[in-house]
Formats: C-alpha cells, sequence, structure tokens
C-alpha cells in the first residue's frame, strides 16, 4: 500500500514542486501529501515511519532550492487554514507552525504587542521562521519564542520550553519533523508606535533587497562581524550569471532566477561565488539557502 492508497484525498502522485517554492524550481515529489487537520498529519508521520518512506516538510517554501530531479518520498504541505491560525491572549501570541510570518506579526501589532515588528518584509511561515531563526541586526524571532511544539518521527508531541532551545544566526536546533505551534512572550506597547517601527522596517528591508517583481533568496550566512553581501561584491561578483541565475546587483547574498533558470543554475552559481569569496577574501562561507 502506497501513501496514495492509504490516503487518497489528501495525496497527490508525482506532483510538480515549483508552484510551491518562492524560486518556482524544482521537480516532482513522489507524493505530496497536504493534511487538512492535526490527526491527519500524524497518520501521514506514522505510516512513512512504519513503511521507511522518506519525509520532508515543506513551509512557505522561501528558504529552499528543489533540485530539478524528482523528490522521493512524501512532502508533506500544511497549507490549511487549521494550521494557519493567530490566537492572542494578554502579552502571549500562539501561532500555528503553518501561519503565515507576516499574519503573526500583523495580529501582535494590532493587539498592542511589541517585539516582532521588525521582522516584516521577511517571508515564510512561523514553523520555518523560528526553525531559521530570521531576523537581522533589528532583531531575532528566536528572542521572543517561549515554548514550541513539535512532532517528531514516530508523531508523538514534545513542547520544547525556552530553557530547552538553542538559536543562533539564522539557525536553532529544533530538529523535529514538524513544527506544530509556537508560543510567543512580547510587550505591550502603543500601537501607533508599533507601526511607525515596522514602517521604517519594511522600507529598510525591502530597498537592501532584489526588485519585488524577481525571484530571490539569500544564499549564505553572514560570517561572525562581516556580511556576505559584501564579501561577495569585494569578490567582484555582482551581477554575475550563470545561466538564468545572477547574483543581485542590489545585494550580493541574494540569487536572482530569472525565467528558465534551473536549479542546476542556481548551484553552479553558489560554487562560484563560494569559490571566489575564498581566494579573493579568505573566508569560506556557509550555505544558508535550504537545498533539497
Amino acid at each position: 500500500m502506497t501513501l496514495a492508497d492509504a490516503f487518497p484525498e489528501i495525496t497527490k502522485r508525482r506532483e510538480p514542486l515549483a508552484p510551491y517554492t518562492h524560486l518556482k524550481i524544482g521537480g516532482p515529489a513522489e507524493f505530496l501529501v497536504q493534511p487538512r487537520t492535526a490527526d491527519e498529519l500524524r497518520g501521514v508521520m506514522r505510516f512513512c515511519k512504519t513503511n521507511n518512506v522518506p519525509l520532508r516538510m515543506l513551509g512557505g517554501g522561501f528558504n529552499l532550492l528543489v533540485r530539478d530531479d524528482p523528490v522521493p518520498g512524501a512532502v508533506v504541505r500544511l497549507g490549511v487554514p487549521g494550521f494557519g491560525t493567530v490566537e492572542v491572549a494578554g502579552k502571549t501570541v500562539k501561532a500555528a507552525g503553518g501561519a503565515n510570518l507576516f499574519d503573526l506579526i500583523a495580529r501582535a501589532v494590532q493587539a498592542g504587542l511589541g517585539g516582532l515588528e521588525t521582522l516584516v518584509g521577511i517571508r515564510g511561515s512561523v514553523g520555518g521562521s523560528v526553525r531559521c531563526n530570521v531576523g537581522d541586526r533589528s532583531g531575532e524571532i528566536g528572542s521572543a519564542v517561549r515554548r514550541v511544539a513539535v512532532l517528531h518521527e514516530d508523531a508523538t508531541e514534545h513542547v520544547r520550553t525556552r530553557d530547552e532551545l538553542t538559536f543562533g544566526d539564522h539557525k536553532s536546533d529544533l530538529d523535529e519533523p514538524v513544527i506544530l505551534w509556537v508560543e510567543f512572550e512580547l510587550t505591550p506597547e502603543n500601537p501607533a508606535t508599533l507601526m511607525k517601527r515596522m514602517r521604517r522596517a519594511w522600507v529598510t528591508r525591502k530597498g537592501a533587497e532584489p526588485l519585488t517583481f524577481q525571484s530571490g533568496v539569500r544564499m549564505f550566512r553572514d560570517p561572525p562581524g562581516q556580511t556576505a553581501a559584501k564579501l561577495i561584491d569585494r569578490a567582484g561578483l555582482s551581477g554575475y550569471r550563470a545561466g538564468g541565475a545572477e547574483v543581485s546587483p542590489r545585494n550580493g547574498n541574494y540569487v536572482v532566477a530569472h525565467p528558465g533558470t534551473t536549479a542546476k543554475d542556481i548551484l553552479k552559481l553558489m560554487d562560484v561565488v563560494r569559490a571566489n569569496v575564498k581566494d579573493a577574501c579568505g573566508v569560506t562561507l556557509d550555505r544558508e539557502l535550504n537545498v533539497w
């Protein structure tokens, strides 16, 4: 029995993954599964573990490059309303892992709760954003996290508290397959003040990214005390192209995928960038982009 036989209403065979990613690139999943409830999700996870089916979780698809070849096993996407809720209670905001980060920020600001507003403009789901500890010098999402509910491979649930979590530069120790929900502890502030701060953060962030009509993603983590973008520019790679992939002239740490770009183009470009930065600056860049 296959996944499609066991869960026919929520499973698609050989489903192209490109439409579900920001870059619009990638081969098909052997099985794309979109559970409607937490119980269905647990059932899928148990089936995969029992039958040795590889399982990958697809969040918002923003920090992801899917290779051009087929992806074996199950790709699970939590894209239905039940996995996108955001609830406010006092100084606490609880968001489902599949919720949009922008929706979380908007709800918090409307409720007069500060701590997340400078993250506006970062694309992604709440679960993926916490797993990657998104942010910059203005703040990181991990600093506001209070508790995280995760599902292990056997579909058992565990709630990890703040003292059980470790956050670093664009990373965390959250390596469980699924983040069910995240609880944030925020600070009461005047909503008008938060809105002004959010607008400033939006303008600053968008000014340092590729143009809005372009599909672009960050390639590398910033080395300690430096930025990958400046190192890439110093290596003379601004505007460099490999096939349809281009190093963004607006921010060297972004690769822009022009129409017709393949995953192979982007991987080739990243290899060239990494090698040239090492030669020119003596720094080895660590990849931030998640590659399947």
